[in-house]
């Protein structure tokens, strides 16, 4: 008996210390960004090594927030370039808002449709759509493009939305595989009680699957808040960069030489703050919907 809680107790201890080092391999990186974020342009380099910052400051969110001048920002070890931080962010939380929105709303309807309807060659043309997962989303960037083009929407937010605003196979079919785990009979007594399809399904099903598309929704808007590339083709205007691409034109703006890792820090820092926010407001509805999340 003692034997077995020793090893009991030897396997526990093991498993929290595998656990204890993936936390640590999975903070560890956002805690050097905020590190480097309250260093000092002047230790940067002198005091790489240190754990903590001997004189930590919050001149590096100053600067790349344009609140102090451009004098002062090169004193202060900066290149002397700023993010338009409210334009870029209200950018950034507009797309990404209105792609969650309507990505989410789209994707249910098709979801529900391939999951509770009835038509000619539905699971034929719902294998064709899943199969579209396997093109790398670069080939597609050109189509897209000379699309958003000819439609005339380069250097706007709805060009930015354009290829995601709709629906995504995954989106679909996530949701989808939810929609068959709810139980039938429910819709059935709605459409007793008169309650048509369209009906059933707001009434019925989005209340039910409150947690995939909460899901879906934080999935989405994280994706979307991180997108780099098509932003950065579509929106050149500056008063159209998102915050991903305004961060990277500060990073590129080196005329000392060297990036300004201290304001591109601080700059990341304000960046993750929408999404942080975002996973600890849904964060346990997340893990609710993974653990049942209608998947057979």
């Amino acid at each position: 008996m003692i034997n077995r809680k020793a090893q009991r107790n030897m396997v526990r201890f093991f498993q929290y210390c595998g656990v204890a080092i993936l936390v640590f391999v999975t903070v560890f990186p956002f805690y050097w960004v905020v590190r480097t974020a309250i260093t000092p342009h002047s230790a940067m380099y002198v005091e790489a090594a240190r754990i903590f910052p001997s004189r930590p400051t919050f001149s590096n969110f100053q600067r790349v927030l344009g609140l102090v001048d451009q004098a002062t920002a090169v004193k202060l070890g900066g290149s002397g370039q700023k993010v338009n931080f409210l334009v870029n962010m209200k950018n950034s939380l507009l797309v990404a808002i209105g792609t969650t929105f309507f990505q989410v709303i789209f994707s249910a309807m098709a979801a529900y449709a391939f999951a509770r309807l009835r038509f000619p060659f539905r699971d034929e043309i719902f294998a064709v759509y899943l199969a579209t997962m396997m093109i790398p989303g670069i080939v597609m960037t050109i189509p897209n493009f000379i699309f958003v083009k000819n439609i005339g929407l380069l250097n706007t937010l709805p060009g930015i939305m354009a290829p995601a605003l709709l629906m995504t196979p995954f989106a679909v079919f996530f949701l989808r595989q939810f929609f068959l785990g709810i139980n039938p009979e429910l819709e059935e007594a709605a459409m007793i009680d008169g309650a048509g399809k369209y009906l059933t399904f707001w009434r019925i099903i989005l209340p039910l699957s409150q947690t995939a598309l909460v899901t879906l929704a934080v999935s989405t808007f994280i994706t979307t808040w991180n997108d780099y590339m098509w932003p950065l083709i579509v929106g050149k205007q500056e008063s159209m960069r998102t915050l991903t691409v305004a961060l990277g034109i500060f990073r590129s703006q080196v005329p000392q030489g060297q990036p300004d890792w201290g304001g591109l820090m601080a700059g990341t820092v304000l960046a993750m703050i929408p999404a942080l926010f975002v996973l600890s407001l849904f964060g346990k509805k997340i893990v609710n919907s993974i653990g049942f999340s209608g998947f057979r």
